[in-house]
């Protein structure tokens, strides 16, 4: 680390360093972590090839402007590779953690395909918000003029709040309705901490709060406040729920106590980490500690349960995927990560059943094989018989995605529209269902899909909104 500040510690005897001692150290630590972010930011963007056909910008759903904020960051121009960054992407700093950009702009990075090794795109836009908001950058939500429309958004998660932020810049008031005590939705009980740090996503709430965003908390649809009754308060609606209504595994003792669902194990986790009561947690219900771990299934959500699992100090924790590595619907990324902290992944293996009566003791897995592609080309899979075997376990997360929740039933509006799927009809250029004034965005049409393609929905959604608010009232009628 030639030319770098380097920190010398010296221990006199058993003499124990002092309060101040530590504090120095910690200042020194945090100049050269600093300084090293800069030196390596910089390094990363000046890699950027700067091609004629930026795939990583095609390939990003928002369609960030990568190439050019990655050239700014390269000349030490930070606070206007932030403004670029951010003037197509709500949340740069959310996205620059949790989206799998092996999978979309850094996969496709001319520099990765020519084999030389991605530019770290993700980790430079984190680091370029972060230091926006350590500088000051990032400016308050202010419209120029203050409309009286009112919008109704049911969610509060990423696609609800990419919409709330482009209708409060246009002055439009903004009421958010959310079953949960916190806003955020998985941006706050669904993502592990270590993935993303839970002060990231408040300080963006906090933002659109100041703002004049409402947040109406603890409120189901249907139950404490119907759907007609938020309708009639408003003049226009963004549907943005989500999908919630867990894949249950039907088999043989899937009831036991000890087999537990994916969302609801990452929510305990994450309420504890906010200081949060949590009585499932602290009766080891829904904590890891000491237990041996089984997690069912392949995806992103399986590997926050497997990593947080192993962060709980699980005594073992495995991961059962019913197809091979190549196969596997999550990250490759979060796969590496979840098997570098010391995971076990068992590949071509399914639950049968489970052991132990009343409380779980282990998984009756079934050995599998992969047979012929299926319509979407994958490889179906196939049981090999004779070969089943127990899987010790004394705590099962079902990890196997989730599903639309019956709206139409659930909110008393059987007219609104809904697929075979149970996800709600959209048109997907203007985001409007079968209700006039009613529009619908991120997974609740898509059916469980990424956190940016939430918000670019949600930004979609709101300049579908705010055309709709434009029109004459007769016309909005119809």
């Amino acid at each position: 680390m030639a030319g770098q500040k380097m920190l010398k510690f010296v221990t006199v005897g058993k003499e124990m360093p002092t309060k101040r001692d530590a504090e120095l150290r910690s200042h020194d630590f945090d100049e050269i972590y600093r300084q090293y972010a800069v030196n390596k930011a910089a390094e990363q963007a000046s890699r950027c090839s700067q091609c004629g056909v930026p795939y990583c910008q095609s390939h990003c759903p928002l369609h960030n402007n990568i190439p050019d904020w990655l050239r700014l960051t390269a000349e030490g121009r930070l606070e206007e590779a932030y403004e670029l960054s951010q003037a197509t992407n709500t949340f740069p700093e959310i996205c620059g953690r949790i989206c799998p950009q092996d999978r979309l702009c850094e996969g496709n990075c001319v520099i990765e395909q020519s084999g030389h090794g991605t530019v770290t795109i993700g980790a430079v836009e984190k680091y370029l918000t972060d230091k926006a908001w350590e500088m000051g950058w990032v400016k308050p939500i202010k419209a120029r003029t203050q409309r009286p429309e009112s919008v109704g958004i049911i969610g509060a998660g990423p696609g609800g709040l990419a919409a709330a932020d482009v209708l409060r810049r246009a002055g439009v008031q903004v009421t958010v309705y959310d079953r949960y005590d916190r806003a955020g939705g998985l941006l706050t009980y669904g993502i592990p901490g270590f993935k993303l740090e839970k002060p990231v996503v408040m300080q963006r709430i906090e933002q659109l709060e100041i703002a004049g965003v409402t947040f109406v908390l603890n409120c189901r649809v249907g139950e404490d406040l119907s759907f007609d009754a938020i309708r009639g308060q408003h003049d226009a609606i963004l549907i943005a729920t989500g999908v919630y209504k867990a894949r249950d595994i039907e088999a043989p003792g899937v009831g036991a106590k000890g087999v537990v669902r994916a969302l609801d194990y990452l929510t305990a986790s994450n309420r504890k980490s906010f200081g949060d009561d949590v009585p499932e947690f602290d009766s080891g219900e829904l904590n890891a500690d000491g237990k041996r771990v089984v997690v069912i299934g392949g995806g992103d959500t399986a590997m926050d349960c497997v990593r947080t699992a192993i962060r709980q100090g699980a005594t073992s924790v495995k991961c059962l995927y019913r197809r091979d590595k190549a196969n596997m619907p999550g990250s490759q990324r979060e796969t590496q990560n979840a098997e570098e902290e010391g995971v076990d992944f068992v590949w071509l293996s399914a639950p049968k059943g489970f052991t132990g009566g009343t409380t779980v003791e282990g998984v009756m897995v079934q050995k599998m094989r992969l047979g012929s592609p299926d319509s979407s080309g994958r490889q179906t899979p196939e049981l090999i018989e004779g070969a089943d075997y127990i899987e010790p376990a004394d705590l099962v997360v079902q990890a196997l995605g989730f599903e639309p929740e019956a709206i139409q039933t659930l909110w008393g509006v059987p007219d609104l529209a809904v697929t075979r799927w149970g996800t709600i009809k959209a048109d997907f250029r203007s985001h409007a269902t079968s209700l006039p004034g009613v529009y619908a965005a991120g997974d609740i049409v898509r059916g469980a899909s990424l956190v940016v393609w939430a918000i670019r929905d949600g930004r979609d959604a709101a300049d579908s909104i705010l055309a709709y608010l434009a029109q004459p009232a007769s016309v909005a009628a119809e």
